[in-house]
């Protein structure tokens, strides 16, 4: 429950856009209630006029990395930009727990529209599973690109409207992601939350068992550059909220 929630949180992170070619690096330190301190978020987006690769890890501390077996999560996106906006052509998420490893790898065919999603298992370094499927759904983004192009798409939108948005990465709900600009006067609680000095407010809602609820609301405050500062979810389960703070 615990790597999940922070995970998913973590991949809120990123929203922004960027016009010339750079390296940027962004950290989180993460928070979650009576937990304290449960881990560290590292990523790196390299990115040309033609092409951009984004690096994320994920990296447990505390108690939380003591519950979870030492489990560190790794993600890749690899794509080629189009009209100024990320679109993903590959995207892999990587977990290692003891002595198991996951590889689940996403290749995306954006002129047939669909998606192939390959996932390997092993244990004990001997590979116990691998097979290969084509989803229901197709999307141009992954979790990484959604939340990179995001800044650049809802800064656009009418406030107190909910936009619907795909990635893949979320089979579990069809890659579906809605996406909330508060208004005026919704904004005031947003703030209570992640502060006065956003540029902009917005808020996630991720089908998540592991919320207590059918839905889990993702609060997020994106910074004059562009990027996230803090990112709440509320009220996990009994242990509090789960909050995400740039450190870098």
């Amino acid at each position: 429950m615990l790597r999940r929630i922070f995970i998913m949180s973590g991949l809120f992170l990123l929203l922004g856009s960027f016009a010339s070619a750079k390296m940027t690096q962004l950290d989180y330190s993460a928070t979650f209630g009576i937990f304290g301190t449960v881990g560290t978020i590292e990523n790196r987006l390299t990115q040309n006029a033609k092409t951009y690769e984004i690096d994320t890890k994920v990296t447990l501390a505390g108690l939380a990395k003591v519950l979870m077996g030492g489990q560190t999560e790794h993600y890749v996106s690899k794509g080629h930009m189009q009209n100024g906006l990320m679109v993903s052509d590959f995207y892999q998420m990587t977990s290692n727990k003891r002595n198991k490893k996951v590889i689940k790898e996403y290749q995306i065919d954006h002129k047939k529209k669909y998606v192939t999603k390959r996932v390997r298992k092993w244990r004990k370094e001997k590979l116990v599973e691998d097979h290969t499927e084509k989803l229901k759904f197709y999307a141009k983004d992954d979790l990484l690109t959604l939340y990179f192009n995001l800044g650049n798409a809802v800064k656009q939108k009418q406030k107190g409207k909910t936009y619907l948005f795909k990635s893949v990465g979320l089979e579990k709900q069809n890659g579906e992601v809605q996406i909330t600009i508060p208004d005026d006067v919704q904004v005031v609680d947003y703030k209570k939350d992640l502060g006065q000095d956003a540029k902009i407010y917005a808020k996630a809602f991720i089908h998540q068992k592991n919320f207590r609820k059918k839905k889990g609301d993702i609060l997020l405050a994106v910074a004059k550059d562009g990027f996230i500062h803090k990112s709440v979810i509320k009220d996990i389960l009994f242990y509090g909220d789960a909050k995400l703070t740039r450190i870098k």
